[in-house]
């Protein structure tokens, strides 16, 4: 085998799943860039990727594609132009020496109001430095992208970002855990899934190929490490390979519905409207039997990855029955569902609801069926 070149190693094969969540982190940041700067009281962003890479990959077909860093640098130097009082501050960092001078030379250029700032430290260090430096209010505001290295999640150098005005994004890497967990032998190993679950491994061992349990005790972390009285949401969006294996959950993490709202959005749209990238084959389309109350026909909601109709039919269950229900509440109980967006997708959600559920749809309100 011969030893790969300097170019190989600093450029490496992005997934398919990995390349979504480029995409995903991209759309997210252009909205949430535009919202902020449109705040009166917003005078500064700042982004911080504490584990970028080089910015560069190509895909199966060998074309080149862009990570994060370069993705977004291209989004917030355009917004910069567009609000030049206004600051913008990124933060990007990786241990190889050699990634970062790629990524110096894909980066956007500084401007008067716009900086990209380059390190090569552990990522960890880095946002201990920045969070050191936080301060109560709303005048400036992070996004934290929290890709950590070899799946060890450092939640005191999170902190900070949890508690002050600002949003996170983790990558949870599920896969990870559910394979290697009960296999854990190495101290160092051990050390590393007792330190991201903050729990002893014998604790981990039950939960074996449940992902469900083990994005449980994430959630329950972040929201025990969040010191805020406001509440505090979160939304996890799963994120399978071509084999339809789950490889981690991206999760974002805020005090302000606005941002949780968009989010959900956002995932939604870029995954085609629906809840993740797994491939489910059609089966979401065909009907069978459904060995339930009902004992009727109907289509099989995938927790893994739920359709829009799955969403109609959640609001069917919530109000069926009513009459004259207010578009308004029906879009505001969306806007606290973990997964379901509440932006992005009313109009088909309304066919829907008229179509499979027997709905009347008025211009501000629905008079919901009796179907079950």
């Amino acid at each position: 085998m011969t030893a790969l070149s300097s170019t190989d190693n600093i450029i490496s094969k992005a997934s398919a799943h990995t390349i979504k969540k480029f995409e995903l982190i991209e759309k997210y940041v252009e909205e949430w860039a535009q919202i902020l700067l449109n705040y009166e009281k917003c005078n500064q962003l700042v982004f911080i990727d504490c584990m970028s890479n080089s910015g560069e990959y190509y895909d199966a077909d060998g074309r080149t594609v862009y990570g994060t860093p370069v993705r977004v640098s291209h989004v917030l130097r355009k917004a910069a132009e567009s609000y030049p009082h206004k600051r913008i501050d990124l933060y990007f960092n990786d241990l190889s020496q050699g990634k970062i001078d790629h990524l110096k030379s894909l980066v956007d250029k500084d401007s008067h109001n716009f900086s990209v700032h380059l390190s090569t430290m552990d990522g960890n260090d880095l946002l201990r430095r920045v969070g050191s430096l936080l301060t109560p209010g709303q005048e400036t505001h992070y996004l934290l992208v929290y890709d950590p290295y070899q799946a060890a999640i450092d939640w005191v150098a999170l902190m900070p970002f949890l508690n002050n005005w600002g949003e996170v994004i983790i990558n949870h890497m599920l896969y990870d855990s559910i394979r290697a967990t009960k296999l854990a032998k190495r101290e160092t190993t051990i050390s590393k899934y007792e330190q991201t679950y903050l729990t002893d491994i014998e604790n981990l061992i039950p939960y074996g190929n449940d992902k469900a349990a083990y994005e449980a005790r994430i959630e329950a972390i972040i929201h025990a490490l969040h010191r805020g009285e406001r509440r505090y949401y979160v939304a996890a969006f799963p994120f399978f390979n071509s084999k339809n294996a789950i490889v981690y959950n991206l999760i974002h993490c805020t005090g302000n519905i606005a941002g949780f709202k968009l989010y959900k959005k956002k995932a939604w749209q870029v995954f085609g409207g629906k809840s993740s990238t797994k491939n489910t084959h059609g089966l979401e389309n065909q009907l069978s039997f459904l060995f339930d109350e009902t004992d009727s026909y109907g289509t099989r909601t995938d927790e893994n990855c739920y359709y829009v109709p799955d969403i109609a039919a959640y609001l069917q269950s919530i109000f069926r029955g009513r009459r004259d229900v207010p578009l308004n509440e029906i879009w505001s109980l969306l806007e606290s569902h973990p997964v379901f967006p509440s932006d992005g997708f009313r109009p088909e959600i309304k066919r829907l609801l008229k179509a499979e559920h027997g709905a009347i749809i008025g211009r501000s309100s629905v008079t919901f069926s009796d179907r079950k």
